[in-house]
C-alpha cells in the first residue's frame, strides 16, 4: 500500500548561540512531516497491516528527506525520533501501527545503523496540533547530550480523516551539553544502550 500523501513539510533548525555562548559548529535538527489520509478514519478495523506498510514507506521517505535537508552523509546522523498526530476520526492505535512495527528499520537505513530504539510519541488532535518529537542518540541511548525534542506542527493538519507523521534526524546533540553521561567518543554502538 502506498501512503496517500496530501503534503510534505521539511524544515531545519540551527542553533548558533545559546545563553550568549557561541555554538560552534551549530547544532542542527531536521524535521520531515507527511500529512496522509487515514484509510481507517471513522471505522473500526481489526487488521492494521495497511497502516503498518505505510509506516515502513514513510520511515524511508522522511528519514531520507531529513538527511538530505541536513546535507550530510547518512553515517553523520547522530540522533533520531518519530511521532504521529491522528485526526479526530481516527484512533491512537492508528498512530501506533504506523510508528512501531516497521517504520524504524527503513529509518535506520536512512541514517546508517541505528542500534538504539527510536524514541516516539503519539496523540490525537485537530488542525495545528503540535507534538514534541522525542530524540535520542541513534546508536547509544545513554548519551545524555542527545536527550532532546523538536516540536512538529502543521497549520492545516490533521484534518479529521488524516494523520501527521513526523521524523526528526540531527547531526548533533543539544547546544552546549554539560550534564555528564556517556560521551560521543565512548560509544560502542553494539547493544543500543552504550
Amino acid at each position: 500500500m502506498t501512503a496517500n500523501i496530501r503534503k510534505i513539510i521539511v524544515q531545519v533548525d540551527e542553533t548558533h548561540m545559546e545563553m550568549g555562548q557561541r555554538v560552534n559548529p551549530p547544532t542542527r535538527r531536521a524535521l520531515a512531516m507527511a500529512v496522509i489520509a487515514n484509510p481507517f478514519a471513522g471505522v473500526y478495523q481489526e487488521n492494521l497491516d495497511e497502516l503498518i506498510a505505510i509506516g515502513e514507506e514513510l520511515g524511508a521517505l522522511l528519514g531520507q528527506k531529513c538527511v538530505q535537508a541536513l546535507g550530510i552523509a547518512p553515517g553523520q546522523a547522530q540522533s533520531y525520533g518519530k511521532a504521529a498526530i491522528v485526526g479526530e476520526a481516527g484512533e491512537i492505535e492508528h498512530a501506533a501501527a504506523i510508528l512501531h512495527p516497521k517504520l524504524g528499520a527503513p529509518l535506520r537505513l536512512a541514517v546508517e545503523k541505528g542500534a538504539a530504539l527510536v524514541p516516539s510519541s503519539k496523540k490525537r488532535g485537530g488542525l495545528g496540533t503540535a507534538i514534541d518529537v522525542p530524540l535520542g542518540h541513534k546508536d547509544a541511548a545513554f548519551v545524555r547530550s542527545h536527550f532532546d525534542a523538536m516540536e512538529a506542527r502543521v497549520a492545516d493538519a490533521p484534518r479529521a480523516n488524516e494523520i501527521v507523521v513526523a521524523v526528526v534526524v540531527t547531526d548533533s546533540g543539544r547546544p552546549l551539553p554539560r550534564v555528564g553521561g556517556l560521551q560521543l567518543h565512548e560509544i560502542q554502538g553494539e547493544d543500543g544502550l552504550r
